[in-house]
């Protein structure tokens, strides 16, 4: 009998019906749309349209890039010019008009119960002054902010240190000490808690302003890279058309590359005009600004110590590092007139034209005077002759010119100083807005027109295939 050979398996029984064949896995859209591009890479016009859709991609995509970038960037400028800064001023009148208001009131304190119409005038009119610029920030900061509490506080503050300086006009008019213990008690929460909080408002507007700086000076390179790409592949495109054809010039492909050239040169040039603009107003405005807000708030606060040195006659004093006792108002007054000093000479290095350099000249010329007035009633004050120191420093004595009218001259100079230079950040900061309006639109328009020539242009050739 002849051998079975070995089975390696189960046999099916018979009439089994047979096993069903295995489904092909179905390819993903992706890996076809692979295969199409490697397929129509392979024939010209497949390359062509290759080439006409990336080119169309990068020029909308440079004009997109640069809209979104030169928008931003726009927004930035126009910040700085109405927002920003204007708050920032906002916030250095608030300062201004409180420390102001607390000079007026030592120096009508100082006539006794004749307090001059003028100085209860101006008393008032700073009161107000910071009342109006504290609603004025209020509606612009946002609820919830630092800068809410802050000006919230203040708005508490205020009417408190206002009914301290009555109680002591009261008293002062009828010859009571107690009215100078009330303006020394207004003038501490002026100095330790209303100008502090009035400071830290300021600053934080000043951050503010120089954020905004930083988000519209910064050249656009993501736009700029992008459209030194596309220009790049145009230029190569029109290249690789001129090998193949022999023509030299496509209308379509020219009139991309045109509007490409003109979208990328607008952006550069825009953009480092307004550039150099913003510059020029952070330059020779916000930091003439800044150096003369705190010049001015330092010859504020020298006078209003300087009058109450008077007012106390010596009831307030410090102990230095040294051990020494002092005079607390007198010694601040000498710390301020530091600042002052200091601060002018920092304004006149920053002043970049006559007009802004005649007022902080000016203001240096009353601010030595005032130094040497301020010596003269000093020495007045020490001999025990009062009536003279204060003839010295509120006048009433044609002997004896007064520091007041020196102060008033340090003022007034400053305050034009601080106009021209208002002036002049706005016109740089104009000039710098002005250099990017329509750029953003202007990019996404041109970028259109570009991508729609590029495609014509590849259309035309694909025609030849037909």
């Amino acid at each position: 009998m002849p051998a079975v050979p070995p089975q390696s398996g189960p046999t099916a029984p018979q009439g089994a019906a047979p096993a069903p064949e295995a489904t092909p896995e179905r390819r993903t859209a992706w890996a076809e749309g692979v295969d199409r591009l490697r397929t129509a890479a392979t024939t010209e016009p497949g390359r062509l349209r290759i080439i006409g859709a990336v080119l169309a991609l990068l020029v909308v995509a440079f004009g997109t890039v640069t809209a979104w970038q030169m928008t931003e960037r726009s927004t930035a400028a126009d910040d700085v010019l109405h927002s920003s800064q204007p708050l920032s001023a906002s916030a250095a009148d608030i300062y201004r008009s409180l420390a102001d208001a607390n000079t007026a009131a030592s120096s009508g304190f100082l006539a006794g119960g004749q307090e001059t119409k003028a100085s209860r005038d101006r008393y008032e009119l700073d009161i107000k002054t910071a009342a109006a610029k504290l609603i004025t920030a209020a509606n612009s900061s946002d609820p919830g902010s630092p800068s809410a509490k802050t000006i919230t506080e203040l708005n508490k503050l205020l009417p408190e240190y206002k009914g301290l300086i009555e109680r002591a006009r009261a008293n002062n008019r009828q010859g009571f000490p107690l009215g100078g213990a009330y303006l020394r008690y207004a003038n501490e929460k002026m100095q330790q808690e209303m100008l502090p909080k009035a400071q830290d408002l300021y600053q934080r507007e000043n951050q503010r302003l120089n954020a905004d700086y930083a988000d519209a000076k910064p050249y656009p390179w993501a736009a700029i890279g992008l459209g030194v790409l596309a220009i790049g592949g145009l230029v190569w495109a029109q290249r690789r058309n001129y090998r193949r054809t022999n023509r030299v010039l496509n209308q379509g492909m020219l009139a991309a590359s045109a509007a490409s050239g003109v979208v990328l040169l607008w952006l550069v040039v825009g953009h480092s005009v307004a550039r150099a603009g913003l510059n020029e107003s952070y330059d020779h405005g916000v930091r003439s600004l800044n150096v003369l807000h705190d010049t001015q708030i330092a010859s504020l606060k020298a006078r209003g110590n300087e009058n109450l040195t008077l007012v106390s006659r010596g009831a307030e004093t410090k102990v230095l590092a040294d051990k020494t006792t002092v005079d607390a108002y007198d010694y601040d007054f000498g710390e301020d007139m530091k600042s002052l000093t200091k601060g002018l000479a920092l304004a006149a290095d920053l002043s970049n034209d006559e007009a802004g350099a005649k007022p902080v000249k000016a203001a240096t010329a009353n601010m030595k005077e005032w130094k040497l007035r301020h010596k003269a009633a000093s020495t007045a004050n020490e001999k025990g002759e009062y009536q003279e120191a204060l003839e010295r420093v509120i006048g009433g004595n044609p002997k004896n010119p007064p520091t007041g009218d020196c102060f008033d001259g340090v003022d007034k100079n400053l305050a034009i100083a601080l106009t021209h230079e208002e002036h002049e950040f706005k016109q740089a900061a104009g000039d710098g807005l002005d250099a990017m309006t329509g750029l953003p639109v202007g990019a996404a328009i041109l970028a259109v027109l570009a991508a729609a020539g590029a495609l014509l242009g590849i259309g035309r050739r694909l025609s030849e295939y037909r």
